[in-house]
């Protein structure tokens, strides 16, 4: 962490990675070390914690003793750094327990947000980048804003975004979904808080709610107006103009049905499917020089923002992709490796510009704020609700509630 206060200046990325000024320098905010009694030591090996059961209950119990503890000092630090060492993988995952998902759900009920480390961030070589993702981490953690969307041409000022996750819970002959909503209600990247809603209804096929999943009509219509209640709670009581839901899979009729019976106040509200499961791939031609043939693959992919109408609904958007503009050394692939391929964006429900609609997928892939890459595969409503869908999977006894973002990054 002493690290973080200092200059570093980048070794990998060299054409992407910019150097690395120093957290105050960065923030204008200091990053201290919390008081003794903020500090926990747990002993070196895992069976040597405390408390009865194997060591995965033990690990449990030891991460909500430390909390609890914790909660008792809250006005003395901002973020609780947590380590796992690698001689503790064998406890840490599982196939019925993820220690890091139990952590965050626990740092929910205590509204306490954690940062995990394992040994590999001691020895990363690359210490402008270790830096970059873990003050940008830190800093977010502390309630930061550490970037936002500049306006999108087209885009009403007063826009929503939704991303729809599922959690499959319960017994499997009562199965049941617990819904994860994700809320980036303003261009300036506010109002990141999730909804964890309990759906009512019980799944009549649980085959074909795996591999679609979905909600009835009224669970649509609760989850939608209860985070419709979250925004005109940030925004004065006032409705937004425009609602974009986004989820991975295929709306059924009923859940656009039930997404109209509680947006029926919203003057325009889409309904988009964001698949990555398209078939499609691209290269990206350029002029050969010669007379035939006057074109040749060019040695980089597709740019990245580059999109094909397929239909009056639907659209192909190269997230991925070359960006020479935000590289010193011209042409950048992030990742440098394979053909990429599209998302493919499906409206449902909706109307307008279907360019304006892939502009806005691909704007919102710059918005996890925890990760130092130049975007994410896919835009941030879908990715952040996915998260905490993981979670409530592994941690089913986390209540149904409105949380925020940085509870479970």
């Amino acid at each position: 962490m002493t690290s973080l206060l200092q200059s570093h200046q980048p070794s990998d990325r060299s054409e992407y990675v910019p150097p690395y000024p120093g957290f105050e320098s960065l923030f204008q905010v200091k990053l201290e070390s919390a008081p003794r009694d903020a500090h926990i030591k747990w002993p070196d090996a895992i069976d040597e914690l405390p408390g009865d059961g194997n060591a995965q209950v033990r690990l449990f119990q030891a991460m909500d003793a430390a909390l609890r503890r914790l909660d008792s000092v809250r006005n003395d630090f901002d973020v609780v750094l947590v380590h796992f060492p690698d001689t503790w993988t064998f406890a840490t995952r599982g196939k019925f327990f993820d220690a890091h998902d139990a952590l965050k759900a626990l740092g929910a009920k205590y509204n306490i947000p954690t940062q995990v480390l394992n040994d590999r961030v001691f020895s990363f070589t690359h210490t402008a980048s270790r830096s970059w993702r873990l003050a940008t981490a830190i800093y977010v953690k502390a309630a930061g804003t550490p970037w936002k969307l500049a306006p999108l041409k087209g885009v009403p000022d007063d826009t929503a975004y939704i991303g729809l996750a599922y959690a499959l819970r319960g017994d499997q002959r009562d199965a049941h979904y617990v819904t994860c909503c994700s809320q980036v209600f303003d261009m300036d990247g506010g109002g990141m808080q999730f909804v964890a809603f309990e759906a009512r209804d019980p799944v009549a096929d649980v085959a074909e709610a795996r591999r679609n999943p979905f909600l009835s009509r009224d669970d649509m219509r609760a989850v939608l107006a209860r985070s419709l209640e979250l925004y005109q709670g940030r925004n004065g009581g006032n409705l937004p103009k425009r609602l974009v839901i986004h989820k991975t899979t295929a709306f059924k009729q009923a859940e656009i049905e039930g997404a109209f019976d509680a947006l029926a106040g919203v003057q325009e509200v889409e309904c988009v499917e964001v698949s990555q499961a398209s078939c499609w791939r691209g290269v990206w031609l350029v002029q050969s020089g010669r007379t035939s043939p006057p074109s040749q693959p060019s040695g980089y992919p597709v740019p990245r923002g580059t999109v094909v109408i397929r239909s009056g609904n639907s659209a192909l958007v190269w997230v991925a992709g070359n960006a020479p503009e935000v590289s010193s050394k011209g042409d950048y692939y992030q990742g440098k490796k394979s053909i990429p391929k599209p998302l493919q964006l499906i409206r449902h429900a909706g109307s307008g510009s279907l360019e304006l609609t892939a502009h806005e997928a691909l704007a919102l892939t710059k918005m996890d704020w925890n990760n130092d890459a130049l975007y994410d595969p896919v835009p941030v409503s879908i990715r952040y609700s996915q998260r905490l869908a993981r979670t409530i999977a592994n941690v089913p006894d986390l209540p149904g509630n409105v949380y925020p973002y940085r509870l479970f990054m």
